[in-house]
């Protein structure tokens, strides 16, 4: 108990025994600590103002209470009116372990915070370098005054990445022995780390130490772990007079950062690796880019059923002649089903079709060769295709058609008319036995033969949104393409379904053109040297002379150049 003169009237033991001296008539500045004797001022201050307005609740205000240390403890002060005012009463109670509770549930909250942070920060890019980035600069802002990550070695090389507090991430490649930094060998093997008070900092290489960091104080070397296989270790460092040596608890909280980037780490470069798988075992089934080949125009389109996949079920392929004068080989298939388990046995279809290639005049012997591989694979799935044997005989294209279960060709003609040719035949990879009926056609210059999966025919979707695109609607569109390029066909067929589709599900569609271009066939007799003279009956474009040099005789070599 304090007097209006900061005098000490009274104290029970316990004061006694924690303020050393504390007894009745010394004054209070003698005897507590700086906070308690301002609060007390203060008190008094406020009692004072109180008085002259006549407030006799002071003594039940809450924010009088007052928190300070004595010695290594933390007390919590509460000030009262002495019942015969003739004083104020300080209660002290001892809340030590209060306030390490709070500051340590404080701390807690930071960590969880920062730890959600950076996961969502890491895990938001399958970028390994990114992630990489992200790691150092995250460690270096909440965990040291620098950090350094260090991938597994690429050859003799260790990917790295160093990032100073305020500074930007710095990648380079270190040619270094990794046992040169005690625990970095072990953690890049995914060992337990070393604890940081057995790494001597003047030990540490000069790569580890960023340019112009100054002297390192502390170091701390902790795995980055994977899925099954090490992501690479994360160094942190400390300057000598800062924040101190790492303490134990800093290092466990490390580990739970680093077990955090290094799980997106592992996953990036997963994502990498299957990427890059993905990547080749796609390229072998994407249909081909088509051009013209041995004077014939050749042109496909390919729109998978999902618009967030590359490759499904419907395929088509161009085989060149082996030689000229031989028939180049067209073929537009559907297998059943969608996706990417369609895909893979789309590949296989691709791939027996090109060993067959020798064999492509007889395309009954073809269909059953690939029935039989189709029967006696794992693959329980069947498919449908057209071969299409093509061949340049003057200014036209032969044909030579077989559908083994596979919607018939379409023939367009010159004067806008549309014909189905009369082929037919039995899936194939379902039944021992697949006949098939071959047709011959011929397309004039501008005609073309338009090959064609189900995906365009059954389209859902017009103006109600349920109705069938159907092969009425599709020989229609065809009519008014008479004449033009196999590519411009391709994008009108490929345009109305889509449009027709809308924003609808929908199969595989795939379309294929084979075209005889317009051009006309020109021979020219030779006459007297340097001079030749145009055939009677060919035709000449406008403001061509008839006169021309002399070009060489037309052979089975030359044929190809000049209709070109």
């Amino acid at each position: 108990m304090v007097d209006d003169r900061d005098t000490v009237r009274r104290a029970n033991a316990a004061a006694e025994a924690l303020f050393e001296g504390t007894c009745a008539g010394r004054p209070l500045a003698e005897v507590v600590p700086d906070w308690l004797l301002r609060a007390h001022r203060a008190h008094q201050h406020r009692a004072l103002q109180d008085r002259a307005h006549q407030d006799r609740a002071h003594q039940e205000r809450p924010d009088d209470a007052v928190r300070g240390p004595v010695g290594d403890r933390t007390f919590e002060a509460h000030p009262s009116r002495s019942d015969d005012d003739a004083g104020v009463v300080w209660w002290l109670v001892d809340d030590t372990d209060q306030v390490l509770a709070r500051r340590a549930l404080r701390l807690e909250r930071e960590r969880t915070a920062f730890l959600t942070q950076a996961s969502n920060r890491l895990l938001s890019s399958l970028n390994l370098d990114r992630c990489m980035d992200a790691t150092a600069q995250l460690a270096a802002e909440h965990l040291a005054d620098a950090a350094l990550v260090v991938a597994p070695a690429s050859g003799h090389r260790l990917p790295a990445v160093e990032c100073v507090r305020g500074g930007s991430p710095v990648r380079s490649l270190q040619v270094a022995d990794p046992h040169e930094v005690p625990g970095l060998g072990e953690a890049l093997q995914g060992f337990p780390p070393v604890p940081s008070r057995w790494i001597d900092p003047a030990a540490a290489p000069g790569w580890v130490v960023p340019d112009g960091f100054g002297e390192v104080g502390s170091i701390v070397v902790t795995p980055l772990p994977g899925h099954g296989v090490p992501a690479g270790a994360l160094i942190l460092l400390r300057r000598t007079g800062g924040a101190g040596a790492f303490s134990e608890e800093e290092e466990v909280f490390a580990r739970l950062f680093a077990s955090r980037a290094g799980a997106a780490m592992s996953a990036a470069r997963l994502y990498a690796e299957q990427s890059a798988i993905t990547e080749t075992l796609m390229r072998e089934l994407l249909p081909p880019v088509l051009h013209q080949v041995a004077g014939m125009e050749f042109a496909g389109g390919y729109r998978p059923s999902q618009d967030t996949e590359r490759v499904g079920g419907d395929f088509y392929d161009v085989h060149p002649a082996a030689s000229e004068g031989e028939a180049s080989l067209a073929v537009l298939g559907d297998v059943c089903g969608k996706g990417l388990d369609a895909a893979v046995l789309t590949g296989k279809i691709r791939n027996t079709l090109h060993a067959l290639l020798p064999m492509a005049d007889d395309h009954q012997r073809v269909i059953d060769l690939l029935n039989g591989a189709l029967l006696t694979s794992h693959h329980a799935r069947f498919a449908t295709l057209v071969l299409a044997s093509a061949v340049r005989e003057e200014d036209r294209v032969r044909l030579r058609l077989s559908s083994a279960g596979h919607a018939a060709p379409l023939l367009v003609r010159a004067d806008g008319s549309v014909q189905e040719a009369a082929t037919s035949g039995t899936l194939v990879g379902a039944m021992p036995r697949v006949p098939t009926r071959t047709v011959d056609a011929v397309l004039a210059p501008g005609e073309s033969c338009v090959l064609y999966t189900d995906g365009i025919t059954e389209a859902r979707g017009g103006p109600l949104g349920d109705a069938m695109f159907g092969e009425d609607r599709l020989k229609a569109a065809l009519a008014e393409c008479a004449g033009m390029p196999a590519e411009a066909i391709v994008e009108r067929v490929q345009m109305l379904a889509s449009q027709w589709v809308g924003g609808g599900r929908h199969d595989d569609m795939a379309v294929l053109v084979i075209s005889a271009p317009r051009t006309a066939q020109r021979t020219v007799q030779r006459t007297t040297p340097g001079i030749g003279r145009q055939r009677e009956g060919a035709q000449t474009a406008p403001g061509e002379p008839t006169d021309e040099p002399a070009r060489p005789p037309v052979n089975s070599r030359t044929r190809g150049r000049l209709s070109a």
